[in-house]
């Protein structure tokens, strides 16, 4: 008998998910404005996983609905919002995803992704080729 899911939010419609990304951009956008970037880096970090099982195309949905969302953002997202906001989406429907901070030296540049089990979801997969690896939450 195959396992029962447990109960929780699953990757619904794109407009509905479409809201719940959009409004995960603006928690980002208001810790930004403050220039509260440890605040920021606190709520990712702490954000729970729900206990439900996605399904297999979850990361990608969601992914896509943040891909949307950053469209009609009212200012541009940059990579510390899109990938705080897409993780705490991913985990707010059971997928554990990790929020990478990685930099350059030469020339210097930062640079924020999402990862879930190893493999990148919302940039080029060899980013982490390219940048080093300063955190992980």
């Amino acid at each position: 008998m195959p396992p029962q899911r447990p109960e929780g939010p699953e990757v619904g419609p794109m407009p509905l998910l479409f809201l719940q990304a959009y409004l995960q951009l603006l928690f980002a956008e208001v810790y930004l404005l403050r220039h509260d970037f440890h605040g920021l880096y606190e709520r990712v970090r702490k954000y729970p996983v729900r206990p439900a099982i996605p399904d297999a195309d979850a990361a990608g949905r969601l992914s896509g609905a943040m891909d949307l969302a950053c469209i009609w953002c009212w200012r541009q997202a940059l990579c510390l919002q899109r990938s705080a906001a897409l993780t705490c989406l991913l985990r707010r429907h059971g997928v554990r995803a990790n929020m990478v901070i990685g930099a350059q030296q030469m020339p210097f540049r930062s640079h924020a992704w999402v990862e879930v089990n190893g493999l990148v979801v919302n940039d080029k997969p060899y980013v982490s080729e390219v940048f080093a690896i300063l955190d992980r939450c």
